[in-house]
């Protein structure tokens, strides 16, 4: 949900670069993997692009937030109580036989582009928040596969909330010579 070009979505012509893979796993730089996510290639995506946790809870926002709805085209196209999906971790189909294409996109493009060919997978694969609310269930976080530092408040950063650093910092081998040159904040 971020407007920083980080959150810019890039897939390569990946297709083009390795015509035989089925699917693809997209992680943002500031997803920490918790769990084997082997499972995600066994996920039935019912001949959807993407597979992807959706954003339908009260912190989040549907497309009218997103999208112009006075513009006919987005008005006749879309629906404006759409729920959104969380970006940071998905998983693509590459063999579906209309192998949609897509480009360089910030959220609401990315909506667009996946509007009706996004999978919903479980909740449990992908838990948001950590970079911005200080109200998600710890038991979600450990139990997540993948959670996220969506948000300004990055865990390397010192306006991190420290209660969600951990998570990350037990990854982080702070005495390799390239993480001590970084200064992160501990």
């Amino acid at each position: 949900m971020s407007k920083n070009p980080k959150s810019v979505i890039c897939i390569l012509p990946i297709l083009q670069v390795y015509p035989k893979l089925d699917k693809i796993l997209s992680l943002d730089d500031d997803i920490v993997v918790q769990k084997d996510l082997t499972g995600l290639w066994l996920v039935d995506l019912h001949g959807k692009v993407n597979g992807a946790v959706e954003t339908c809870g009260e912190s989040f926002l549907r497309f009218d937030k997103y999208l112009n709805f006075s513009n006919p085209h987005i008005s006749t196209n879309f629906d404006p109580n759409a729920c959104g999906w969380a970006y940071g971790m998905n998983i693509f189909d590459l063999k579906n036989e209309d192998r949609v294409l897509w480009k360089l996109g910030t959220l609401p493009p990315g909506l667009m582009t996946f509007y009706g060919l996004t999978h919903p997978l479980e909740k449990s694969w992908h838990v948001l928040g950590l970079g911005y609310s200080p109200t998600v269930d710890r038991s979600e976080i450990e139990n997540a596969a993948v959670i996220h530092y969506n948000g300004n408040m990055k865990p390397w950063l010192e306006l991190a909330m420290t209660k969600y650093r951990p998570y990350w910092t037990k990854y982080v081998k702070s005495n390799h010579s390239y993480i001590r040159s970084c200064k992160l904040s501990e």
